[in-house]
């Protein structure tokens, strides 16, 4: 037995792809092929290969306790809708050019429409320090029951309005609201949008001052969470101002710097630092296709012995404890000796006192 397990009746947007899922069970496991049939009565049933329709077909199968099968279907056009039917059969003879199967073919079908795309014209105007994105679908498209702004995966407005036009409005500085957002049109299929919000790079250093200790590996990262994405990371040492010709860049790999950059993240390290050549400040430079922008980070190198100062200054403390304490106790035991001298001419006197008293009383 075979079934597709993908819905049996898709729609889809030009441009858009469509996934289609077959299972099949028997024994032995059987064989699955994928056919086609097109909307056009005069149109044949065809057999789709991987590769086929100019490598915009993929088929992905596997056959373990099960026989399964995958076709995918990119960048879709109008000439893609149609009848798709997975077949399977276990026969060793289904595919012999001259002798017939004796097992028929198990067949599950699955209808595929394909809308042309409606073109959304989107534009951003700022009013009174407001930025207002825009979304416009021109005719003709599906009905609309709806719409929403998304930024990323976090949803920031809905509606249940069924115009073609849909705005969103962004209060604050331009720089701490940019990337990609997108106008989602509740349509069947859904339909999205997008008004992107460009800047020039607002670089931030993860801490502004770094410590290290000499003959460690010092490392210093900046980073850009504006968009679009940097183009181009440049390092450079001593100094704010980048146009200043004085100011050569830091070679990656040259002496002792390793640089990595990687989208958004730069990062620079120093191998073996040192006290006198590595101290100081370090401008991180990014570019995109608005701009530049760049931040500093201060690097400090200390001495080895650095971190022994706090160990040094308690065991300082201890010695001069211990020798306040060796003093004190120096000095005070020969009081210590003479207090013990005198009790026992002390317990003599009266003794004696005692005593000649008992002697007027006995008078």
């Amino acid at each position: 037995a075979g079934f597709i397990k993908s819905p049996l009746s898709q729609k889809r947007l030009t441009r858009d792809s469509v996934e289609l899922h077959c299972e099949a069970i028997g024994s032995p496991l059987p064989e699955i092929q994928w056919w086609f049939e097109g909307n056009d009565p005069n149109e044949t049933v065809a057999q789709l290969w991987d590769g086929a329709r100019q490598d915009r077909v993929k088929i992905n199968a596997t056959y373990n306790l099960r026989s399964t099968s995958t076709i995918a279907i990119a960048n879709l056009t109008s000439d893609d809708s149609g009848m798709y039917e997975c077949r399977a059969s276990s026969d060793p003879d289904r595919n012999h050019l001259s002798k017939s199967p004796k097992v028929k073919w198990i067949r599950s079908q699955a209808n595929v429409f394909v809308i042309e795309r409606p073109d959304i014209k989107s534009h951003l105007t700022e009013v009174s320090g407001k930025l207002i994105l825009t979304c416009n679908m021109t005719a003709p498209h599906p009905a609309i029951d709806g719409h929403e702004w998304m930024h990323g995966d976090k949803v920031l407005q809905t509606d249940v309005e069924s115009g073609a036009v849909t705005s969103y409005t962004i209060e604050g500085k331009v720089e701490e609201h940019s990337g990609i957002y997108e106008c989602v049109y509740k349509t069947s299929p859904v339909i999205k949008g997008q008004v992107t919000v460009s800047v020039a790079p607002q670089v931030t250093a993860y801490k502004k001052s770094e410590h290290g200790n000499e003959g460690d590996t010092g490392v210093m990262t900046c980073k850009n969470p504006s968009f679009p994405p940097v183009s181009s990371w440049v390092w450079y040492k001593n100094g704010q101002e980048v146009e200043l010709p004085s100011l050569q860049p830091i070679v990656n790999g040259s002496g002792r710097y390793i640089i990595k950059s990687t989208g958004n993240k730069t990062e620079l390290r120093i191998l073996k630092l040192n006290i006198e050549e590595d101290t100081g400040d370090y401008h991180c430079n990014a570019t995109n296709s608005q701009g530049f922008g760049g931040a500093t980070v201060n690097l400090r190198v200390r001495s080895r012995l650095a971190a022994l100062w706090p160990f040094l200054g308690i065991v300082a403390e201890v010695l001069v404890l211990v020798t306040i304490i060796f003093i004190y106790e120096k000095r005070r035991k020969p009081d210590e000796v003479l207090d013990g001298k005198r009790c026992p001419g002390k317990s003599n006197a009266t003794n004696h006192k005692d005593k000649n008293v008992r002697q007027r009383n006995a008078n």
